[in-house]
């Protein structure tokens, strides 16, 4: 389906800019959906106009305003966003009561976990695992809370192979460590939402670099195949937070897979180093 957006700007943007130029009415509703821009995505013009106080009317002149055609382009305009990333679509003005919270979120998490690995080839995981283990060097790399899963990836995966890298770190540029990579590299590259805008260019350098990439993503991306591997973990919920229990899942069955993969030298590293370390005094 073609995009609504191209260079009119997104649907949060054109919101805020018709604002102040809005009807008393249609104004209530924009601030609404500035707040749960989520309820739009979810609900038929009906629904939306009960949760926001106004009437069906004036949600048909508000998404004219904007510049759509009627309200199912409006709403797809705002799925679509909801796709790219943005977390506030994840609100919604009705919300689940306390003593259901719990629940719902497990299940929530157990439902990410099952769907993302339902569609995983795991002969592909065991190659990947085969290439982390027989690779020079292993680049993990991430920005913003991607960095945080490819922090737990790198801090694994060093117990495990002589070399391995997480980066950039502060202060690094990506050119560094690219100029340093070689053929017989792996990059495992963690990319959710919202990926930073020069994820694009850095997967563009190490597809011509001629590196194998490895790269996951929340299943808002499509998949991308100049990638030697890209595993796409489902993110969603009901609640104002991605929930990442399938990117956890995925990483642990990689440095798991790895580990075992590396056999009797991965079991004789993990044995040096708890021998170091206690000699160390750091244990």
């Amino acid at each position: 389906m073609k995009p609504e957006f191209h260079n009119d700007g997104s649907f949060l943007s054109r919101v805020k800019a018709a604002l102040p130029e809005l009807h008393r009415a249609e104004r209530t509703l924009g601030t609404f959906l500035l707040d749960f821009p989520g309820d739009l995505a979810s609900y038929d013009a009906q629904e939306l106009a009960r949760l926001s106080g106004v009437s069906k009317s004036t949600v048909s002149r508000f998404v004219r305003r904007l510049g759509f055609e009627n309200y199912e382009s409006a709403r797809r305009a705002a799925r679509e966003e909801r796709q790219s990333g943005s977390r506030r679509f994840l609100a919604h003005s009705e919300s689940v009561p306390p003593e259901e919270q719990l629940a719902i979120s497990l299940q929530e998490e157990l439902d990410n976990v099952s769907r993302t690995f339902e569609r995983i080839d795991m002969a592909k995981l065991d190659a990947l695992a085969e290439a982390i283990v027989t690779s020079r060097k292993v680049w993990v790399a991430g920005y913003r809370i991607s960095h945080s899963f490819a922090s737990y990836v790198y801090w694994q995966l060093i117990k495990v192979v002589p070399e391995a890298a997480l980066i950039p770190q502060g202060g690094e540029s990506l050119g560094e460590h690219f100029a340093a990579m070689q053929p017989d590299d792996l990059v495992i590259w963690i990319a959710l939402r919202q990926k930073m805008a020069k994820t694009d260019a850095a997967l563009r350098q190490l597809n011509r670099l001629g590196i194998r990439t490895a790269l996951i993503s929340d299943d808002g991306s499509d998949t991308d195949h100049r990638m030697a591997w890209h595993f796409r973990c489902r993110i969603e919920t009901s609640s104002p937070q991605f929930n990442h229990a399938s990117v956890t899942s995925l990483c642990h069955q990689i440095v798991t897979r790895a580990t075992l993969r590396a056999g009797l030298d991965a079991r004789t590293r993990l044995r040096r180093i708890d021998e170091l370390n206690q000699d160390l005094g750091e244990v």
